[in-house]
């Protein structure tokens, strides 16, 4: 009965050994550092994705970034570079519509290398709607079009109508031969009043 305060002392100071141990830990376990940011976002959709970026939560070493793509074909990516806690690289062609997959992996700043992977899907984008032979809107009339020609001339007149009009600056006036008969016929009739007159004398005689 004697041992029993003895045995009891000791398994309290072991249980007491492995809590402190525990505490002491586990900070360190939870510092870990993770990947805090990703861009583009894990299962993210989009229409074109230019470089990939990822952000920790403390400094990284040593990054390596490899990008899969539809069909579990490798696309070709750029170096990786790592510029404190962010690790970027770019895709060495334009990434066609699919689903894809970046595996990364880089060493923490407590030496330990972490490693993970995040997928993200290019979607199509939306196509520009060409209007067919069928859905072009017709061409404006031409007399409702503006126009800024001058207006057209007017018709000539017929080549008949222009030969009996008189030309411009020129009057209608009596024609040359209406002149000449009534110079003859004037002519005459002094020609008839002095001969009358010359009977009259020589009667009268």
């Amino acid at each position: 009965m004697t041992h029993l305060p003895t045995l009891l002392r000791r398994a309290v100071a072991s249980a007491a050994g492995a809590a402190l141990l525990v505490m002491l830990t586990a900070p360190a376990a939870l510092a870990h550092d993770r990947l805090k940011a990703s861009s583009p976002a894990d299962n993210a959709k989009l229409e074109r994705v230019e470089t990939i970026e990822l952000e920790f939560t403390s400094r990284m070493t040593m990054p390596t970034i490899l990008l899969e793509g539809p069909g579990g074909t490798s696309v070709p990516v750029g170096k990786a570079r790592a510029q404190g806690a962010k690790v970027s690289a770019r895709p060495e062609e334009e990434l066609a519509a699919g689903r894809y997959r970046i595996a990364w992996r880089v060493v923490s700043s407590d030496g330990h290398p972490i490693q993970g992977e995040l997928g993200f899907t290019i979607i199509a984008p939306p196509a520009t709607a060409t209007p067919g032979p069928s859905t072009a809107e017709p061409a404006p009339a031409a007399s409702e079009a503006p126009s800024s020609a001058p207006p057209p001339a007017a018709a000539a007149p017929p080549p008949s109508s222009v030969a009996a009009a008189p030309a411009a600056g020129e009057s209608a006036g009596v024609p040359g031969w209406l002149w000449l008969a009534a110079g003859v016929l004037v002519l005459g009739g002094v020609a008839v009043f002095f001969g009358g007159r010359r009977r009259t004398d020589s009667g009268s005689g």
